[in-house]
């Protein structure tokens, strides 16, 4: 196994060596830079200084798209890019990535007419050499989608993008590269850049924040170190003399069970306050709804979570869309935000700001930011073309697949078709070590609400081989119950651990302090507001105005049953 127990204490013995790249940074973009690394036979590390996606890559839409509202900002490139490497993701991640399909409703008033989003469409699939959209007249559409308001509406398209475990993504993308002899740590904090005399950077300075009692602090030296924190990325320019170029802003999302919003396929449409497209969109057996859109800068210092203009928004566009499904604030199980970088250039509007990625190379320092989940493999292998071209070295780069094809894995052939394709996609070479060390009972879904969908086998492998520091990196990141169950997982929490504290090899002590704390981030960072009678009344298919009178409050109470417990 790649991260048995011990694993930390191995990593840090082999942290003073030489290393050809270091890379700072352990979400998609991290995480493809380090794979194509090790490919091209380099001595690569990387640390993140929280666990692997907690950032961004965690908290995306989890879409692996073209991006069509690109294409309608002009951003041909970034849409030329996102369509190839979607259609790669497909073929080399099946079970992982998987298709889905969407329906866009256009209406009477809205900003773009039904003719120019067509138009789009056939752009679309043109770059992605495939005709996937139709035309639908109202009636049409309306069969399509139950519940999706009729009056006002013109019509709409199908058409086809693509969707995926964000998390599992990286952590994926990181197994295979420890496999083939690269070195992740997460909880490690780049500290400070080592510089030498002409003040080029050599290195970081690390230390241990896992706080696991083990108050650990190494130099570690490359010719390459490469900035890959996303948003965070002028926190590591301006020790270099960098000026802050970055705008960081918070895409929020609403998570409903699937009983509230039933979906079989995505459905998009105009925002009526301000045309930004929404979407809807089934996941791992519930439904997004998203995204916004807005300024992160009074959270730049602390964890994104949504806010009361946000919950406002995004309901009052579930109301007006799904106006006899009459969802309100009790039916909200849950909410995440993330924070993406875009190179900041003024613009009023924060959509308008351009989504393609941008290299720096100031003073050895190489820093990769902005881009799409989608888009990891270009990014990866633009920043090591860049790093070729400044001299400090060179990696000769393959025609390397995004992910890597797992070996036979016949002895699978004992599970169903669609759970041996979700596994090999989630899981790689390990699939079957999930299936041989599965428990009696265990390859069987943690809620049949899911449908067939996450199962107690993953909880153990997870815990046993999946760099698991706290409780929170199992329940949000590696099996995400934090998004998928009530009450983020807590209900199931006695469960949870019959199957996972032996693996993780904490006593009583230890799983009562980190089922706390997992209780206190989740119910303020996750959790849907708590004031369910703030909005009771159906909000009108024609209404415009706000629908919060009030700004719910959330709870930071740990579960009481978990004091007690052990």
């Amino acid at each position: 196994m790649i991260w048995e127990r011990g694993w930390r204490e191995s990593v840090w013995a082999d942290m003073n060596q030489q290393w050809d790249i270091i890379i700072v940074g352990g979400g998609i973009t991290g995480a493809g830079i380090l794979r194509e690394a090790v490919r091209a036979g380099q001595r690569a590390l990387l640390i993140e200084g929280q666990d692997f996606a907690a950032g961004t890559s965690s908290r995306s839409s989890k879409l692996v798209h073209g991006g069509l509202r690109y294409l309608r900002n002009g951003q041909i490139a970034t849409t030329i890019s996102s369509v190839h490497e979607r259609e790669r993701l497909l073929k080399e991640g099946a079970g992982l990535v998987t298709p889905l399909g969407f329906l866009y409703a256009t209406y009477k008033d809205d900003k773009m007419p039904m003719w120019l989003l067509g138009l789009g469409l056939t752009v679309y699939d043109l770059l992605g050499l495939r005709r996937g959209h139709k035309r639908y007249d109202s009636s049409g559409l309306a069969a399509m989608a139950p519940g999706l308001r009729k009056k006002g509406l013109v019509g709409g398209y199908r058409y086809f993008d693509a969707q995926t475990d964000d998390a599992r993504l990286v952590v994926r993308v990181i197994s295979d590269s420890v496999r083939a002899g690269g070195q992740a740590i997460n909880y490690v904090r780049a500290k400070q850049l080592l510089r030498r005399a002409n003040g080029r950077v050599c290195g970081v300075a690390v230390e241990d924040v896992s706080e696991l009692g083990n108050k650990r602090s190494a130099e570690v030296f490359a010719p390459v170190v490469v900035n890959a924190t996303g948003a965070w990325a002028d926190d590591l320019r301006v020790q270099i003399g960098g000026e802050t170029r970055l705008r960081c802003l918070r895409g929020s999302h609403l998570v409903f069970p699937h009983r509230a919003l039933p979906l079989a396929r995505a459905i998009s449409f105009a925002h009526p306050d301000d045309g930004r497209p929404i979407f809807a969109l089934p996941w791992e057996g519930v439904t997004l709804f998203g995204t916004t859109d807005v300024d992160n800068a009074g959270m730049k210092n602390s964890e994104p979570r949504i806010d009361d203009e946000e919950i406002d928004y995004l309901l009052c566009a579930a109301k007006i869309g799904f106006p006899s499904l009459a969802l309100d604030l009790k039916d909200i199980q849950a909410t995440f935000s993330g924070v993406r970088a875009v190179i900041n250039t003024g613009k009023t509007d924060p959509s308008k700001e351009s989504r393609e990625h941008i290299l720096w190379n100031e003073s050895g320092l190489l820093t990769v930011t902005g881009g799409k989940l989608t888009t990891f493999r270009v990014m990866a292998r633009d920043a090591l073309k860049a790093v070729t071209r400044s001299g400090l070295a060179t990696f000769k780069l393959g025609d390397a697949r995004s992910l890597d094809q797992p070996e036979n894995l016949d002895d699978l052939a004992s599970i169903d078709s669609f759970l041996h394709r979700r596994l090999i996609g989630r899981y790689g070479h390990h699939a079957l070590k999930i299936v041989q060390t599965a428990g009696p009972g265990e390859l069987t879904p943690i809620d049949m609400h899911l449908g067939r969908l996450a199962l107690w086998a993953e909880l153990r492998w997870a815990a046993r081989a999946e760099a698991v520091v706290h409780l929170e990196d199992l329940l949000l990141r590696r099996v995400r119950l934090g998004l998928l169950l009530p009450e983020g997982g807590l209900d199931h929490i006695e469960v949870i651990r019959t199957i996972v504290q032996s693996e993780l090899g904490w006593n009583d002590q230890r799983w009562i302090e980190e089922a706390s704390a997992y209780s206190r981030k989740w119910h303020e960072f996750y959790a849907p507001p708590d004031d369910a009678s703030a909005s009771e009344q159906l909000l009108p298919a024609t209404s415009r105005d706000k629908i919060l009178p009030g700004a719910p409050k959330r709870t930071t109470q740990s579960v009481s049953s978990l004091e007690t417990t052990g």
